[in-house]
């Protein structure tokens, strides 16, 4: 079965998801953006591919199995309803939505048309996160009870001054942008404790006027000099879960830190043994004791074409597996939503300057 995609959002993020899936035969069927130019220059890399500025035409054309929505996070959930009830499966970048409430309702959608959505943790598919995933469940760390996650960028804000920046648009900024897929992994990789409590610390140090912000990238637009800047650059959390588990990240778009001396990084702290896992690179190592010896492991990561493609290809694969198997995705919409009442509580811990209940 040759998958048709439709993709709504053809920007930075639905350029990625494109690319990862026409390079592992999925059809390009059709590219929706309100920007007609940009739809039309993404359907253009692809055979056959039709350019919209509609919604309703891109899900009323017949090949389309399933749509990637990959558009501002203000409009996730009116998307993903929307192709969920023309009859596709449906891979959500992350954050799921803005808020529980809007996970609920795609959810109950979900529910009520029988169809699939899976959300864009695409950190999980890294390889080296993959190894270490291979290592848990091997039973090498035995219990996980503390979890350590970074992801600097050094002067990374996206968009800056445009939609990523304004929290009416993007519920929040490096939090719900980076810090989604901290929280995420963090769970993922300990078995998904329960979390109780949990204290945050978001701080914005940057922002416009920008005279002061000379940058190392900027996708996702140009600077907008006059533009909007109302959300966080900076935020740190930690998370109490049941049965003593605890977990902390710390998260930043813009860092006065060269980035090779603070690469992102998970640490797993178990009872029988733990790891240090570069996520974006090529470095694990599992530290363990073997007949009454320390010894750390480096296992061999399989070529590939890089972290980041291979990760993109591998969150692909998988999608494309449930639409055709009809199987339960990896990252489940119930998941993005237990991550997103977790970003919500550490929101309000920081407004509070207080521990708060999830």
């Amino acid at each position: 079965m040759t998958i048709g995609l439709g993709l709504i959002g053809a920007g930075c993020i639905g350029q990625m998801h494109a690319t990862a899936a026409a390079k592992l035969g999925r059809r390009i069927v059709g590219c929706c953006d309100v920007d007609e130019q940009k739809a039309t220059a993404l359907a253009a890399e692809h055979d056959g591919a039709v350019a919209t500025t509609s919604m309703d035409d891109l899900l009323a054309l017949p090949d389309v199995d399933a749509i990637v929505v990959g558009v501002p996070n203000h409009l996730h959930r009116d998307c993903a309803i929307a192709a969920l009830r023309a009859g596709k499966d449906v891979l959500l970048e992350k954050p799921m939505a803005l808020t529980v409430a809007e996970c609920d309702e795609i959810v109950a959608a979900m529910k009520e048309t029988g169809r699939i959505v899976q959300v864009g943790f695409v950190t999980r598919f890294s390889p080296a996160v993959l190894a270490v995933k291979r290592l848990i469940d091997s039973g090498q760390f035995g219990r996980i009870y503390h979890v350590r996650a970074q992801w600097f960028r050094r002067r990374g804000i996206p968009g800056l001054g445009g939609w990523f920046t304004t929290r009416e648009r993007s519920g929040g900024g490096v939090l719900i942008d980076l810090g989604v897929h901290l929280v995420d992994l963090m769970l993922h990789l300990s078995g998904r404790p329960r979390v109780r409590r949990v204290s945050g610390v978001c701080t914005s140090n940057f922002g416009v006027p920008i005279d002061h912000y000379a940058y190392t990238e900027m996708w996702s637009g140009p600077v907008r000099d006059k533009g909007v800047f109302d959300v966080e650059d900076g935020a740190t959390g930690l998370l109490r879960c049941d049965d003593g588990v605890t977990m902390e990240f710390t998260t930043s778009w813009a860092a006065n830190v060269p980035e090779s001396m603070l690469p992102g990084t998970v640490v797993l702290l178990g009872e029988r043994g733990g790891c240090y896992c570069e996520i974006w690179g090529d470095t694990v190592v599992a530290s363990t004791e073997i007949d009454g010896s320390l010894v750390d492991i480096r296992p061999q990561l399989p070529p590939g074409e890089g972290p980041w493609a291979d990760a993109w290809a591998r969150e692909h694969e998988l999608f494309a597996d449930c639409v055709r198997n009809r199987t339960a995705p990896v990252a489940t919409a119930e998941q993005g939503r237990e991550v997103q009442a977790i970003l919500e509580a550490l929101y309000r811990s920081s407004e509070a300057g207080r521990e708060v209940e999830v």
